[in-house]
């Protein structure tokens, strides 16, 4: 079955073409189409991964193009990394599939949202297989553009458009730092496989492999919305909230922190590298959180939320947590894909509302959303004994040991996670409805969206298990790197992170459970300074859009030089040799003696010059 890992990204990618080609005869059974292939995708990841764990491997390839003693193959390979992430891709994507038949339904490009969903899904199953580089940012740059079409997906709305177009562009910033840094790879490795890449990235020297990796975390900053390129993410949730889901778990973002996983040895390589990985993962787990701490939208709270998760997960890889970071990333992905489809949930039942100060009192109107979303929240938030709790502390156990400051950075975020998650489901669900009209039409959603989050609560639960020490740290040792440490407990640690997470729930629940808004404007008007600064995001959208502007500015003026300098040099030139040729041609008057004069007279004045000359 292993050998027959290369099918698993042909299924959705058929799915995709039946959809293109036959959409408008299929009907309202076009996404069902999608979902029996993606369901067989699943069907056949889980069994890749259970022949993995029993020790098998495969990795194959084909030449594709020659130029002159260069061979550029295509090919996969599947090990325990791969075998991991493709049932995670698969099993999230078809419960997102599934859901957005009831979410979607009656959409007016119903058949194209299920197309893009498809093409978006073949395209990261081919990231994760590829071999070599080529077919890995073919692969990757196909996603970028099914990002674009799924946002934009209500394009008629201008805003909508907008985000697209903002997250199409940023995320291009980084693909072109990753561009030079597939070129820089190729130069030192002569290959462009990463089996080849990875093995020689400690000849290469420190400086060499200092600049490829730094240029390769360019893409993965952009994809996976770091500080700075990370702007575009909360934009993002002007798609339909399945997107979002899909975009946030198991898809767009999750491919930057597997392509530094991907080419972890050239990391290693540099060592300065993997310090502005870890430090860049930090902040932005930090700053992110800060924000969603006072966001009102419930989409742009799990947004900004995402963002800090993944914080996290650069953070460990850049402390030699590998095996740490990858278990955030494959646990965040089912609660987090439970968090934004629980979001949808509530939006479908509220009309197309998202301000959760419009909502509360919902958990009576819909106690299976309710549920659902109280376990991914806690998981989000590190509650033992839910899966976050687990791969987070691991995490920042690995933080513990590498920079204690990245540690206490990490604990501070942990706890700023926990009171706006807590901020967060008290807001919608508990307490009183705060608008009535809201409320009286609020109903639970059909079972087939309900359906996927009971089945997103089981990994949200249970998941973490897999690399708890009960276990012996199954999971991680399963997708380690080889002769990677496992980092010894630490009690101290692990206590800290506990208490922090019951602190910030406490701090939500002090807040807001009490019914008393004085106190909440009385904690803003006392915090103020701190409180515009997250509502504006740390400034950095205006920061983005001074660069915008400096960078019109900048084309405005290249755009005059070239108009005025450049063109005025070669138009001058060419209007020079005009004007000399049009007195040449009035000189050519047919007569010979006129000629032999202008010689003589030409011989005079040379002779002239040269004897003034002092020749």
């Amino acid at each position: 079955m292993v050998e027959h890992a290369w099918l698993i990204p042909l299924l959705p990618l058929l799915a995709y073409a039946a959809q293109v080609f036959f959409g408008r005869a299929l009907g309202a059974y076009t996404a069902w189409v999608g979902v029996v292939l993606l369901a067989a995708g699943a069907a056949l990841s889980l069994g890749v991964l259970a022949q993995v764990l029993g020790g098998a491997a495969a990795a194959a390839s084909f030449p594709w193009l020659k130029i002159g003693d260069l061979t550029f193959a295509m090919g996969f390979r599947v090990g325990p990394l791969e075998a991991a992430m493709l049932a995670m891709v698969t099993v999230v994507s078809l419960m997102v599939e599934i859901y957005s038949i009831g979410y979607l339904h009656g959409d007016a490009k119903y058949n194209r949202f299920f197309a893009n969903v498809n093409l978006f899904v073949a395209s990261m199953l081919g990231v994760v297989l590829a071999d070599n580089f080529l077919l890995f940012f073919a692969c990757w740059e196909i996603m970028g553009l099914c990002s674009y079409l799924l946002i934009g997906h209500w394009y008629e709305d201008l805003d909508n458009a907008r985000a697209a177009t903002k997250s199409f562009l940023v995320t291009r910033l980084g693909d072109i730092g990753l561009l030079i840094g597939i070129f820089v790879t190729f130069w030192h490795a002569h290959s462009l496989n990463f089996a080849d890449i990875n093995q020689s990235a400690a000849s290469w020297g420190a400086g060499a492999a200092t600049l490829a990796a730094l240029l390769i975390f360019t893409g993965a900053v952009g994809k996976s919305a770091q500080v700075p390129l990370h702007v575009w993410l909360p934009d993002a949730m002007a798609g339909p909230t399945p997107v979002s889901a899909l975009i946030h778990a198991a898809t767009m973002v999750a491919a930057g922190v597997f392509l530094v996983a991907r080419t972890y040895p050239v990391f290693e390589a540099s060592g300065t590298a993997l310090q502005v990985v870890a430090w860049v993962g930090g902040l932005t787990a930090l700053l992110a959180a800060t924000m969603a701490t006072v966001q009102v939208d419930i989409k742009k709270m799990l947004a900004y939320s995402t963002m800090s998760q993944l914080g996290y997960m650069m953070l460990g890889l850049g402390v030699f947590g590998y095996a740490a970071a990858l278990f955030h990333l494959l646990s965040h992905a089912f609660f987090k894909a439970l968090l934004f489809l629980g979001s949808g949930s509530v939006i479908h039942a509220a009309g197309g509302e998202q301000n959760m100060h419009r909502m509360g009192g919902l958990r009576r109107k819909l106690p299976w959303t309710t549920v659902t979303f109280v376990i991914g929240g806690l998981a989000l938030a590190g509650i033992p004994p839910l899966s976050g709790y687990f791969s987070k502390d691991e995490v920042l156990l690995a933080a513990f040991r590498a920079n204690p400051a990245l540690f206490w950075i990490g604990v501070a975020t942990a706890g700023l996670t926990a009171y706006y998650v807590m901020r967060g489901i008290w807001l919608t669900f508990f307490g009183e409805p705060r608008d009535a009209h809201l409320y009286a039409h609020a109903h639970e959603s059909p079972a087939v969206m309900v359906g996927p989050l009971l089945v997103l609560a089981v990994p949200a639960v249970f998941f973490g298990w897999l690399g708890s020490p009960q276990l012996g740290h199954a999971l991680q040792h399963f997708i380690a790197l080889p002769g990677e440490a496992e980092p010894a407990a630490d009690r101290f640690a692990a206590a800290a992170t506990i208490a922090m997470a019951f602190a910030g729930l406490a701090l939500g629940l002090a807040i807001y459970a009490g019914g008393r808004p004085a106190l909440r404007r009385d904690l803003i008007r006392a915090l103020r300074p701190l409180y515009v600064l997250f509502k504006q995001k740390w400034y950095f959208d205006h920061l983005a859009l001074g660069l915008t502007g400096l960078g019109l500015g900048l084309a405005q003026v290249v755009g005059a030089l070239d108009r005025y300098v450049v063109d005025g040099v070669v138009n001058g030139l060419a209007w020079l040799t005009g004007a000399v040729g049009q007195l040449v041609r009035r000189a050519a008057v047919g007569d010979a003696q006129a000629y032999m004069l202008t010689m003589a007279g030409a011989v005079l004045v040379g002779l002239a010059v040269y004897l003034g000359m002092g020749g």
